[in-house]
């Protein structure tokens, strides 16, 4: 066991594809991040294994920040304290729909709650009128592939050099960013098969490289797009960058805390 870095920063996402939040702290739970990728929008011509719309079809998405209405009970699970003191500690349960309601605020100011369909209207302008949407909440994050995504620094500025580009780190959406003390980019894919502890309790499977597409071509700001970001990571790193873990042991993690490598 050996301690590998720091935790850099903590994000998650109300709405997938919409803007991130950073956090002080966050719950990583069986099912993910809490309240991370609670609410997405289902398109209707969106493939059946992927039925999300995101800034793949919509950029204007990333603009779009969307805020709990009770931040103070969307922070960690409300029963938390009680289950971990539940031997062997039980899985503790989110907080009721109507405290976790979200409100979005628009490119334009305007500030709608994330079931108002002016919001859907607003979401479907400049993109393909077939595109039908419908919101979606599930206490299971909705993810791309797995339920927590992470990602080192060094990483980010390495691909940064390889491209010309200045890349703002927000372009890679991941929940954990970490600032490893090697100082070594793409250290994190030597993790893959291991399990990493972070803070005193939070322990995380490492399953797989983070394969990526177009999403990260987009400037976080603006949504112009920077090709040669994409085209680095797929010539020099096989398309991937940060990795995808699996909750092992359920547990607060907290901006600072210390990284451990396990096995």
């Amino acid at each position: 066991m050996s301690t590998i870095g720091t935790v850099e920063s903590l994000w998650r996402y109300p709405v997938k594809s919409m803007r991130g939040e950073e956090l002080e702290e966050l719950f990583a739970g069986f099912s993910g991040i809490y309240c991370d990728r609670l609410f997405a929008f289902h398109s209707s011509v969106s493939r059946p294994g992927f039925p999300y719309l995101t800034a793949r079809e919509q950029r204007r998405m990333l603009s779009f920040q969307p805020r709990f209405r009770q931040p103070e009970k969307a922070a960690v699970p409300p029963n938390l304290k009680e289950a971990e003191n539940l031997a062997p500690g039980a899985t503790p349960v989110y907080a009721e729909p109507a405290e976790l309601m979200v409100m979005v605020e628009t490119p334009t100011g305007e500030t709608l709650s994330v079931d108002d369909p002016e919001l859907i209207a607003i979401l479907r302008e400049g993109i393909d009128e077939q595109h039908q949407l419908t919101l979606v909440r599930s206490e299971r994050a909705q993810t791309d592939c797995r339920p927590v995504s992470l990602i080192a620094l060094q990483s980010i500025e390495q691909v940064a050099a390889e491209s010309g580009s200045a890349v703002d780190k927000r372009r890679f959406r991941a929940n954990i960013y970490l600032d490893l003390t090697n100082g070594k980019g793409f250290t994190e894919d030597n993790f893959v098969g291991r399990s990493l502890r972070i803070g005193s309790k939070a322990t995380l499977a490492i399953v797989e490289r983070d394969p990526r597409c177009m999403v990260i071509t987009l400037d976080p700001e603006t949504g112009e797009k920077t090709p040669a970001v994409l085209k680095a990571v797929a010539q020099n790193h096989g398309g991937t960058i940060g990795i995808y873990a699996a909750v092992l042991a359920e547990g607060m993690i907290r901006k600072g805390d210390p990284v451990e490598l396990l096995d």
